[in-house]
């Protein structure tokens, strides 16, 4: 049996050798850690060209950006590989590829992605990829329902949800989402500038109970097998391809999650953009975020209900009508879940660079004031929002 050890580079290029699954594994001879994350370390393994072409993971056993005083589980590196082989079998072609798996090191070898992008970059950056607001819905729809009680048989569903109970890294979500933005916090992370903003979550009753909610749901919505995380920066594209990867907070848990951490990181850089590009010229950037946030919906709606048609095996689910009312929760859940990351990355513990990265203080604040007040709107008023077209209409009623 294995036992665990922190990989340095001439670890990983021995370990990529053996499992990679090179013909000739001599070829690869050099190593760089490029993990840039909370949480691991992330190597890209070079042939003797100086070509990457594998990357091996390892969990670290506390949280990265924190250090050895934040202790977390390794388990969560078989969590990942787990996630992301179920989601591989639904969706291939946006799915990293994991090639090996060692729970005891805690490290994966996966396909390695250096002609992709991370699409946060590409987003800050202005720089448009047609397809992937697109390929996105159409990855969530594919695992989504085909790791949901649509698709499986009761007794499936059950043991996938008892093989990803995830407690460790589902606590860290309820934290930072539900709890430290709306107290005060150690974790929390503001600008001295937003104090009297951040108070005001604090105060706002109504808004608490919303969250209240969505914290619920997030408990005991047991739906399907979530990535956990999707967002940006967990997202690699390239002209015509798009791939999720980093799915250590895989769990059975509801499907509104996923869409709405997707929706609100598109979101996070639509409040960004003025800071990036200037008010005038983020003006188009910006519409295109709302026009991906309504093809992102709208072809996971359409490709889900699709697949409730042709595949639903339990009698009751396939009653007519029922896949489309299960959407509209979903729809609702996701609204709310969305808000909740407009604020949990705007004052709680891990930012985005959409913001964060903006050079001018001034400017920066008001991106930042915005997706607080938007987050706010959202988690209020989302069982009032039917459609993606009521959504951004709500997103342009506040600014």
């Amino acid at each position: 049996m294995s036992q665990y050890r922190t990989f340095n580079a001439d670890d990983a290029v021995a370990y990529a050798q053996q499992f990679g699954g090179l013909d000739n594994p001599s070829e690869l001879v050099s190593a760089q850690e490029v993990g840039d994350g909370n949480l691991n370390l992330v190597f890209k393994i070079f042939d003797t060209q100086g070509v990457s072409r594998i990357i091996v993971k390892q969990a670290l056993p506390y949280v990265r950006c924190v250090g050895e005083s934040w202790p977390l589980t390794l388990d969560r590196a078989r969590l990942e590989a787990q996630t992301l082989v179920e989601h591989f079998k639904h969706s291939p072609q946006h799915t990293v590829q994991i090639l090996h798996f060692d729970p005891e090191l805690a490290v994966m070898v996966m396909e390695d992605l250096s002609d992709h992008r991370i699409w946060r970059g590409e987003l800050i950056a202005n720089r448009y990829y047609p397809q992937a607001a697109r390929q996105l819905g159409e990855y969530l729809a594919q695992t989504l329902f085909h790791t949901s009680d649509f698709y499986l048989h009761p007794h499936q569903k059950k043991a996938q949800v008892a093989q990803f109970i995830n407690p460790e890294m589902c606590e860290i979500t309820e934290d930072l989402f539900f709890n430290d933005p709306y107290q005060i916090h150690e974790r929390n992370n503001y600008p001295a500038a937003l104090e009297a903003d951040v108070a005001a979550l604090r105060d706002d009753a109504q808004l608490k109970l919303a969250v209240a909610s969505l914290k619920h749901t997030f408990f005991s919505h047991a739906e399907a097998l979530l990535h956990g995380d999707i967002h940006s920066g967990s997202i690699f594209v390239a002209d015509g391809s798009l791939k999720a990867i980093d799915a250590e907070f895989g769990y059975v848990g509801p499907i509104g999650f996923d869409i709405g951490t997707a929706i609100g990181n598109l979101l996070l850089n639509y409040c960004g953009l003025p800071g990036h590009l200037g008010i005038r010229d983020a003006a188009s950037a910006r519409e295109q975020r709302l026009t991906d946030i309504q093809e992102l919906w709208n072809t996971f709606a359409e490709r889900f209900q699709a697949l409730a048609v042709e595949k639903t095996r339990d009698s009751a689910l396939s009653t007519p009508g029922y896949a489309s009312q299960f959407l509209q929760k979903v729809w609702t859940d996701a609204v709310g879940f969305c808000g909740s990351e407009l604020i949990r990355r705007s004052v709680g513990l891990s930012h985005v660079a959409d913001i964060d990265t903006i050079r001018d203080d001034d400017m920066r604040h008001d991106c930042l004031r915005h997706a607080i007040t938007l987050g706010k709107a959202l988690i209020v008023i989302a069982p009032r929002i039917h459609s993606a077209e009521e959504f951004i209409a709500r997103v342009r009623q506040y600014g």
